[in-house]
């Protein structure tokens, strides 16, 4: 065996074997049960999915593998050669293996506000330090969380999550909780994953979120550019204009709502009042946001594909998690036109930013964005 090959598999093996182990180790050196819980079911999630893998290559030369399934994998090594060439992605060695984790979903992640604020509730973890979700590999694990803290009079959402990135401790297989996407959302899922794995600032999920929602949409467009599918591009650029309506009416209810709990930037403009007066005023917004969402919804034509978002009770955790993958695409968006669409550029340009604080940072994008 060459001295390469023993490197390669003694990285696999850090990774794949041992990390997990690290975890477990972390878990079980916590302050209390609920911290070595969280870990272990981490550690067994990820381990269900890492030996749960089949390569795509051994997938596509087996007789027995579904006709369906074949044309996926293809399409996925397309969309992942496309993201390496076109995007500038570092595909490594993800998606060349596959898993069927056997339900509709990978995780599901719970995020949290106070009842009066719109800052986040966030969590420390190794490697990736804070971040202002929890996810669990199980359903019921995850809302058992969300209700202990609504217990704690926190404003709590639970979201499903079918795709997510190992931040290059693992290389990630696909899973069939997205590989049966519509091709649209495929790509937008395999180049939004990859984007983590380009540029990643552990303790800034506004910021890694919003690159990797700028990555994707980018992707997707020179993608169906690229294979002349304009019929879909028009289609892709009618849904941004109604994902934009969408998240101007949410970024507008927050703003409300940050005057209502003092957190306004002109706190002058902010007459908190009572909590009753508070909760009385902060109904209204939420009922002004739902409102202006059927107003939206019949100049679509009686249809919008945010129906089940609303079907879902609004609160501060609920408008967060909109906060999180937008606010700050408009800027991303802003910095990738003044680097003339050079993607290389582009990421050089923001990895120079991973020395500033969150705050700095922010301020650095939203600055580019007026210039």
């Amino acid at each position: 065996m060459s001295s390469t090959r023993r490197v390669r598999l003694l990285a696999k093996l850090l990774r794949e074997i041992l990390f997990p182990g690290l975890l477990l180790l972390l878990a079980w050196a916590g302050t209390g049960c609920e911290s070595s819980g969280y870990y272990r079911q981490a550690a067994a999630g990820q381990f269900q999915i890492l030996t749960g893998a089949r390569s795509v290559k051994g997938l596509l030369a087996d007789p027995q593998t579904p006709p369906e399934l074949q044309s996926r994998l293809r399409l996925l090594l397309d969309l992942r050669a496309f993201a390496a060439k076109e995007l500038c992605l570092p595909t490594d060695g993800h998606y060349l293996s596959y898993t069927d984790l056997k339900r509709p979903h990978a995780v599901w992640t719970v995020q949290a506000a106070p009842e009066f604020s719109l800052r986040p509730k966030s969590w420390w973890y190794p490697v990736v330090g804070s971040a202002t979700y929890r996810g669990y590999f199980s359903e019921a694990a995850a809302r058992r969380y969300a209700a202990r803290l609504a217990r704690e009079h926190f404003d709590v959402v639970v979201e499903e999550v079918d795709a997510y990135s190992t931040l290059g401790w693992f290389q990630d297989p696909a899973l069939n909780t997205f590989l049966s996407y519509p091709e649209k959302d495929l790509a937008r899922t395999i180049f939004h994953e990859l984007g983590h794995q380009r540029l990643y600032i552990a303790g800034d999920t506004n910021f890694n979120e919003a690159f990797a929602v700028t990555v994707e949409k980018e992707g997707l467009r020179r993608w169906l550019l690229a294979r002349g599918n304009t019929a879909d591009f028009e289609k892709y650029q009618a849904r941004q204009a109604q994902k934009k309506q969408f998240i101007d009416l949410v970024i507008a209810a927050r703003r409300q709502l940050a005057a209502v709990y003092g957190e306004a930037a002109d706190r002058m403009a902010a007459a908190p009042g009572s909590d009753e007066e508070k909760r009385r005023r902060k109904a209204a917004v939420l009922e002004q946001l739902r409102q202006g969402h059927a107003k939206l919804k019949e100049q679509w034509g009686g249809r919008s594909p945010y129906d089940d978002w609303f079907a879902e009770p609004l609160n501060n955790a609920r408008l967060n998690t909109v906060a999180t993958y937008f606010d700050l695409v408009p800027a991303f968006e802003r910095l990738l036109a003044q680097n003339h669409g050079d993607l290389p550029r582009f990421y050089e340009a923001l990895r120079r930013l991973r020395r500033l604080s969150n705050e700095q940072r922010h301020q650095e994008l939203l600055a580019a964005m007026k210039s």
